[in-house]
C-alpha cells in the first residue's frame, strides 16, 4: 500500500494506491445535531485502514438515503454514542450507505476484488464469525448485522471508505459515477422484499401495490415487479409522480391526496365508525380495480409508510397475500385488525435491506437494464447536507439522488 502525507484537494484523484494520512469527509458531531443542514460539516478526519476481510475505496459518488437523516437528527438512534459505548474511540459519524468508486487497498484474504476494480457498495455488514452466520443461516438476520455508513463509521461521505469486501459489487459499466451510487440500498431492499419471502416471491401476473411508488424505493420496487411479470399499481402524491411511474412501467397509479382514512383503525367495538372507516377503505380498494381494469386484489403490498397505512394495506390484500414492510416513515405504532389476518390467512412481513445474493441479484438487473437507478438530482460534496435537508423536509425530487466526491461533472454522463 503506497501512502502519502498531504490530504487530497476535492475532486483530485491520486495515484492508484497512494492513501494519503488524512481525508475530507462530510462529518456529523454530537453538538452539531438538528436538521441536516447544520449537522453536517466539511472537516479532514484520518484516512481509515482496512483490516482482515476488508476493502479501502476511493469514493466517485455517494448515494442519499433516509437513514443519514436520522444520524444528522441524533434520533431515534444516536449513532456516535451507541459506536462509543462499544467502544469505538471517533466522536463523530462519517455517514453514507451507497458509493460507487475504485478500489484502493486491500487487507489480508481479500480474493473477490482488486486493487483498480470499479464497484458499487452495498451496505449490509456482519461478523462472518457470529454463530448465526457459521451455522448456515441468512447474515442480514444475524444480531451482528448492521447497516455500513449508519449504524457503522466510515461510510462514502468521504474521499475514501472503509469496506467489507463482500460488500463490493461490479460497476455497472454503462452508468455515470453518480447513478452507479444511487440505487444499490433502495434497490436491493426491494429486491429482497419482492423476491426474498417464498411463496410470496413476485411471479407473472402477480398485481402489486406499490406505496411511495416515485420515491427511491417505490422506483426500485415498479421495475422489479414489472420485470417479474407483474402488474404494479403505484401509490403518489400528485399526478405528476403518478406519471412517473407509469413511464417506469406501472400499469397506473392511485392519488393518496383523494382519500383521508389514514392512521390508526377505530375502535372496533365502535360500529359506526368503524364502518366508515372500512367504507373508505374499500373505496380506496375499488381504485386499485378501477385502474386494473378488473377486479383484483393486490397478492403483495409493497409497504413502508407504516403507522399511517397499515391498516389499509392489510384491508386490501387479497386472501393468502402478503404485505411486506420494511420502514414507518409515518410512525411506528400501526394497528391491526387481526381477524383480517387469521381469516383471510395473509401475511404482515417485515423485511430489512438483503443478504449478498440478494444485493448480486439486484445490481445483475441494473447492469442487464432492466432497473434503471432513477438518479434525479446530482450534489456536489459539500452539499451533503443540503440534500439530506430535502429528504428531511419532503422536498426531494422523485427517484434517487447522489453527490459527487471524487468523481468531477464534466465526467457525468447521465442518461
Amino acid at each position: 500500500m503506497k501512502q502519502q502525507v498531504d490530504v487530497l484537494p476535492l475532486g483530485e484523484t491520486p495515484e492508484v494506491g497512494a492513501v494519503p494520512q488524512r481525508m475530507q469527509a462530510m462529518v456529523v458531531r454530537p453538538e452539531r445535531y438538528g436538521e441536516p443542514r447544520q449537522a453536517f460539516a466539511l472537516e479532514e478526519v484520518e484516512t481509515p485502514m482496512p483490516g482482515r476481510h476488508e476493502v479501502l475505496v476511493y469514493v466517485m459518488a455517494a448515494g442519499i438515503n433516509y437513514n443519514n437523516v436520522w444520524a444528522a437528527l441524533g434520533t431515534p438512534v444516536d449513532v456516535v454514542a451507541a459506536r462509543m459505548k462499544a467502544g469505538e474511540k471517533e466522536p463523530f459519524h462519517v455517514g453514507g450507505s451507497d458509493a460507487s468508486g475504485v478500489v484502493w487497498a486491500v487487507g489480508e484474504d481479500v480474493h473477490n476484488v482488486r486493487v483498480g476494480d470499479e464497484v458499487v457498495v452495498h451496505c449490509g455488514v456482519w461478523d462472518e464469525d457470529d454463530p448465526w452466520i457459521v451455522a448456515g443461516n441468512d447474515p442480514i438476520v444475524a444480531p451482528s448485522n448492521k447497516i455500513w455508513g449508519y449504524e457503522t463509521n466510515w461510510g462514502s461521505f468521504a474521499q475514501f471508505t472503509k469496506v467489507q469486501a463482500h460488500q463490493c459489487l461490479p460497476r455497472p459499466r454503462h452508468l455515470s459515477w453518480a447513478a452507479s451510487a444511487a440505487y444499490c440500498l433502495v434497490g436491493a431492499t426491494a429486491y429482497r422484499m419482492l423476491c426474498g419471502w417464498p411463496p410470496h416471491t413476485v411471479r407473472s401476473g402477480d398485481v402489486v401495490l406499490v406505496w411511495g411508488g416515485a420515491g427511491g424505493l417505490g422506483t426500485q420496487a415498479i421495475q422489479i415487479a414489472c420485470a417479474k411479470g407483474a402488474r404494479a399499481v403505484a401509490v403518489v402524491s400528485d399526478d405528476e409522480k403518478g406519471e412517473y411511474c407509469k413511464r417506469l412501467g406501472a400499469t397506473g397509479y392511485i392519488d393518496r391526496r383523494k382519500f383521508d382514512h389514514w392512521g390508526t383503525l377505530p375502535d372496533w367495538r365502535d360500529t359506526n365508525a368503524y364502518g366508515e372507516w372500512a367504507a373508505k377503505a374499500r373505496t380506496f380498494g375499488k381504485a386499485i380495480w378501477d385502474v386494473l381494469g378488473d377486479k383484483r386484489n393486490p397478492r403483495i403490498v409493497f409497504e413502508h409508510p407504516g403507522e399511517t397505512t397499515i391498516p389499509t394495506s392489510i384491508f386490501v390484500c387479497d386472501s393468502g397475500g402478503m404485505v411486506v414492510i420494511c420502514a414507518g416513515t409515518s410512525g411506528y405504532e400501526a394497528s391491526v385488525d387481526l381477524r383480517y389476518l387469521w381469516m383471510r390467512q395473509k401475511r404482515l412481513q417485515g423485511s430489512h435491506f438483503a443478504n449478498d445474493e440478494q444485493a448480486a441479484a439486484l445490481n445483475r438487473m441494473v447492469a442487464e437494464g432492466q432497473v434503471d437507478p432513477c438518479l434525479s438530482r446530482t450534489f456536489a460534496f459539500t452539499e451533503v447536507g443540503e440534500a439530506h435537508q430535502l429528504m428531511y423536509r419532503n422536498q426531494h425530487p422523485v427517484g434517487n439522488m447522489a453527490v459527487l466526491v471524487g468523481a468531477k461533472a464534466a465526467d457525468q454522463k447521465e442518461l
